[in-house]
């Protein structure tokens, strides 16, 4: 044992454009620096009302319509807290399964004891509403219905508005995954009948990792407080509920004030640029990277009718070592683009989200990607 001094962590930059994260502006980063604030300090309470009110308006969650608060953890959270609340041994819960995430959705609610029914699609496809509604016409008792409105394993969108509107007036509650949706394309929780939505930061509202936006509906929420507690004390929904808008409040855990002060300056930033300002940026810059991808001949995984702007997931052409790519676009252009998750094809995802949706930006991808297929690193052969 040395008693040698320790040397202060040195990151250099990197422009990251994979599936998350992705960086985030100036006034983000210098927001996370701000000084502490305690979670009881009544300065706070302001802040916590305010920034709860700011997530709501960006997922388009109407005013008296149940609750919205982003959770201190990351994304994942906020899909365990929907299940573990809404969710009892023995509930069925259909659950569109296109994807890791959609995966990830059928584990947790396993582990709730739930009777999981799956409705699969294909990599690259959207999981059908027909097949569905097919699905609840046959469990017509089903608590919950869950979809990934955007599934970051493949660049594919779901038809949310419109299955909400076929499940108008039904018992069964709606739960979407917003993870990699919020800030990029539409979402109108309200207007579309969605009674329980969960997303990230670090993704399209371009704030660090660390917290999970929630929106509940104003009938989840009245159906979870007739309900016994839960098996979560931490994600609670009720107890969150108490500290985070309830006054006084009642102390729940110790909150993490810089992501809540980087955390407002992005949502901030979120509402001034506009909603449909926001898209339409988004939009343009998965647009042009796409169409980028394929005058190179590459092929895209998701149905173009499906493709989501903000996330992009290309095929690797056969015989290229494809996290030989990435490390090359990593270590020699400082550039991060993602592989695929388990069970994918091999893939490269690409991501333009938040402060980096824009074609300045997808043109600095393409000429580092450029460089490194010009010489691309191949497979051995078997």
């Amino acid at each position: 044992m040395t008693n040698s001094p320790i040397e202060a962590i040195n990151v250099e930059p990197r422009l990251l454009c994979g599936p998350g994260p992705a960086n985030i502006s100036p006034e983000v980063l210098s927001a996370l620096s701000k000084p502490l604030l305690g979670h009881l300090d009544p300065d706070m309470y302001e802040i916590l009302t305010e920034l709860a009110a700011m997530t709501a308006r960006v997922y388009q969650r109407d005013e008296g319509d149940g609750m919205t608060l982003p959770i201190s953890a990351t994304g994942t959270s906020g899909m365990e807290a929907g299940i573990a609340a809404l969710v009892e041994p023995g509930s069925t819960v259909i659950i569109g399964v296109n994807g890791y995430f959609g995966r990830r959705l059928v584990e947790i609610a396993n582990r709730y004891h739930a009777n999981v029914v799956e409705v699969e699609a294909e990599w690259g496809q959207a999981v059908t509403n027909e097949a569905l509604l097919e699905a609840l016409a046959a469990n017509p008792d089903a608590r919950l219905m869950a979809v990934v409105h955007a599934e970051t394993s493949s660049g594919v969108r779901h038809d949310l508005a419109e299955l909400g509107a076929a499940m108008k007036d039904n018992d069964t509650f709606l739960m979407a995954d917003c993870v990699t949706s919020l800030g990029g394309i539409e979402v109108a929780l309200s207007d579309w009948g969605v009674d329980y939505a969960y997303s990230c930061t670090q993704k399209c509202l371009a704030m660090s990792p660390g917290m999970s936006p929630i929106s509940i509906s104003q009938r989840a929420l009245e159906f979870m407080r007739s309900q016994p507690k839960p098996n979560t004390f931490y994600l609670d929904p009720q107890l969150l509920e108490a500290y985070w808008l309830t006054r006084p409040p009642a102390y729940h855990h110790t909150l993490p004030s810089p992501l809540v002060f980087g955390l407002h300056e992005s949502l901030r930033e979120v509402l001034n640029e506009g909603l449909e300002a926001r898209w339409a940026r988004h939009a343009e810059a998965g647009g042009y990277l796409q169409a980028a991808m394929a005058e190179r001949s590459m092929e895209l995984l998701a149905d173009p009718a499906h493709q989501l702007p903000q996330l992009t997931a290309v095929l690797v052409p056969e015989g290229i070592d494809g996290a030989g790519v990435q490390k090359q676009m990593l270590r020699e252009h400082g550039i991060e683009i993602g592989g695929g998750l388990p069970g994918a094809p091999a893939m490269w995802r690409f991501g333009l989200m938040g402060y980096n949706a824009n074609t300045a930006t997808a043109d600095k991808v393409l000429a580092a990607f450029d460089a490194v297929m010009a010489d691309a690193p191949t497979l051995a052969a078997a």
